[in-house]
């Protein structure tokens, strides 16, 4: 295509705001292959992986393998992604106050049901319920394992939480707790008891509006 018309310099002429999400991409990807232009590259991967949101939720193996990326390309986009969703929390932490569990799914959901893996997130509150953080401490099986629980409490502790709430997904998009759940959650109150910081929940996700569980609200765990 002309020079002038490349996804690098529309951007340096317009700003990014003007650029479609393939030509956005296009310039994270930065190169074709053989037998694509790199905004070739960049359709095709929206239209398989189902737009943004599902490009999103795609772990680092799933990327890798598309043709035309490999891990380093790879790892580009999953760290531009990564810079958006902590902006986003960053910028709603400041504004919302997250009381209810129905909150939590509004922060989490829109990522964590496009999510092919099980992933344990942390949300670490301040007296006022501000969002201060919210890493992801695992990826995979959540269980009752006693280092899921230590490593829920360290991160809290560090960065100084008044309360903190959990919330994983379930990939299979049926967000019924699992028994594994249940006891995690048993574990984590009463770990927070004796550390004197309150779990306000532990939200389980799944796919679609209306599709997660709120186990404070089944008191399950939280007896």
């Amino acid at each position: 295509m002309p020079e002038a018309e490349r996804p690098r310099e529309r951007l340096l002429r317009l700003g990014p705001g003007a650029l479609k999400a393939d030509e956005l991409l296009a310039i994270l990807i930065r190169t074709g292959s053989a037998r694509e232009d790199v905004l070739a590259v960049a359709q095709r991967m929206l239209v398989e992986r189902g737009g943004l949101r599902g490009l999103a939720g795609s772990d680092l193996a799933t990327l890798a393998g598309m043709h035309g990326l490999g891990p380093a390309k790879a790892t580009t986009i999953a760290a531009a992604f990564e810079l958006g969703r902590r902006a986003a929390l960053e910028a709603g932490g400041t504004q919302v106050a997250v009381t209810s569990p129905a909150e939590i799914v509004r922060l989490l959901q829109p990522e964590m049901e496009l999510l092919q893996q099980e992933e344990l997130r942390l949300l670490i509150l301040d007296t006022k319920h501000h969002v201060v953080a919210a890493p992801m401490l695992y990826r995979g099986t959540v269980s009752a394992a006693p280092g899921r629980v230590a490593e829920v409490f360290r991160e809290a502790v560090r960065r100084g939480a008044a309360k903190v709430a959990v919330a994983h997904n379930h990939p299979s998009g049926d967000p019924t707790p699992s028994r594994d759940d249940i006891a995690f959650t048993r574990e984590l109150v009463q770990a927070g008891r004796l550390m004197e910081v309150e779990v306000l929940d532990h939200v389980v996700i799944g796919q679609g509006p209306g599709r997660w569980v709120s186990l404070r609200e089944r008191r399950l765990g939280f007896e």
